[in-house]
């Protein structure tokens, strides 16, 4: 028997018809029929949904996230990666990649095979491939990246690494001025990974340079990496002035301050950038004395930090990050819907099937209201979260 679920009364942002007024009807994983009219009618045995004075949205993309609930992808552990995926639909995530750390090569070996042989659930948020953060990243820069195992672009060791993982390395953060012809980078660009320039060190010329090698990304922007200087722009002038460029965005209001926020936006508008998380595994836990990567970390009560102070990754919850976007000037649902869905899904060359509501796509959905308080979450048209 088909599994529907029929959705009505929502006010749906779709993809090709802007905003109607109307009812969806999910049919075994995917979005069947969207209909804007109020009275549209239910297939027999579908179970009912009334979106009165809701949005429906499309389901949010982490493309960088390390751990939640206690678990972290460097566990190398099913159960992991379970509860990660358990626990994302109820801050609206509903797909994701793992995202590893730099650590030795067999942990990194160990969290890639994992990775590899893991398979998603049904009602819980999609594990879409991995993002490998590191090791090929600039000492000075490393945030919160072990020192002792960052090492140089290495394409053998990458090849092997994308053999692990059954293929499913997606994303690459690296310091694009330790691949001084280019070779490294230009490799995996054209493999089809979207390589995300982070932790480094590099400035402008640099960065136009890695642009042509095949950089399209920029990892957390503001955080480990070269700022705005008045006689080098750095990489964050980089992502204001390379249309090739999307950029990754914590938006906390503590890794990147809610004036530097509105800044990014005016200068990149929601077309360009990319809502993350990156999340350690004290995400919904209590405040307390926790790990990354080895390391021992201090959460409080709004961030993750090592004994000296540097950022830790963050605790962000997925809707707490568009919420904070939704307060800045200029910003409406469908700025954070293009934000947090359609730009990662695009980057990921997956708009095929995730990022917007249209018929044919994967049922990922969200119904929140105005302030985008996430009410129902639906992964693959499956309920895996409703509000209590």
């Amino acid at each position: 028997m088909k599994r529907s679920l029929f959705i009505k009364n929502a006010t749906i942002f779709t993809e090709s018809e802007g905003i109607v007024k109307g009812s969806i009807l999910l049919e075994d994983s995917k979005i069947k029929e969207i209909h804007n009219k109020v009275k549209a009618t239910p297939p027999e045995n579908a179970q009912i949904i009334d979106g009165q004075g809701l949005n429906l949205i499309p389901g949010f993309i982490d493309g960088h996230i390390h751990g939640a609930a206690g678990a972290d992808v460097m566990d190398s552990t099913e159960e992991a990666l379970d509860t990660m995926a358990e626990v994302l639909p109820k801050e609206g995530t509903t797909s994701f990649l793992a995202t590893t750390i730099t650590q030795s090569p067999e942990s990194i070996d160990d969290a890639l095979r994992n990775v590899a042989e893991y398979t998603s659930k049904c009602g819980q948020a999609e594990v879409m491939g991995v993002h490998l953060e590191g090791p090929f990243i600039e000492k000075s820069k490393k945030g919160a990246q072990p020192l002792e195992y960052i090492m140089k672009p290495d394409i053998g060791q990458f090849k092997k690494w994308q053999q692990l993982s059954g293929n499913k390395i997606k994303t690459i953060t690296l310091a694009p001025e330790h691949d001084e012809d280019g070779t490294f980078i230009r490799s995996l660009y054209e493999s089809g990974v979207n390589v995300s320039a982070g932790h480094t060190g590099i400035g402008f010329e640099g960065m136009k340079t890695a642009v042509d090698h095949g950089v399209r990304q920029v990892t957390h922007i503001c955080n480990a990496m070269t700022g705005i200087h008045h006689r080098d722009i750095g990489v964050v002038g980089a992502a204001f002035q390379l249309e090739e460029l999307r950029a990754e965005l914590i938006a906390d209001g503590i890794h990147v301050s809610p004036e530097m926020l509105q800044l990014i936006y005016s200068n990149m508008g929601s077309e360009r950038l990319i809502l993350i998380t990156d999340a350690m595994r004290a995400k919904c836990l209590h405040s307390g004395a926790y790990e990354l990567g080895g390391q021992p970390v201090n959460v409080t009560e709004d961030r993750a930090v090592l004994g000296d102070g540097t950022l830790a990754g963050s605790i962000l919850k997925m809707y707490q990050g568009a919420q904070q976007m939704l307060q800045l000037k200029d910003v409406s649902i469908k700025n954070v819907i293009e934000m947090a869905s359609s730009n990662p899904a695009k980057q990921l060359g997956i708009f095929d099937k995730k990022g917007s509501v249209k018929v044919g796509k994967d049922a990922d959905l969200l119904l929140v209201d105005d302030d985008l308080q996430i009410k129902y979450t639906i992964c693959r048209g499956e309920i895996a979260h409703k509000e209590e």
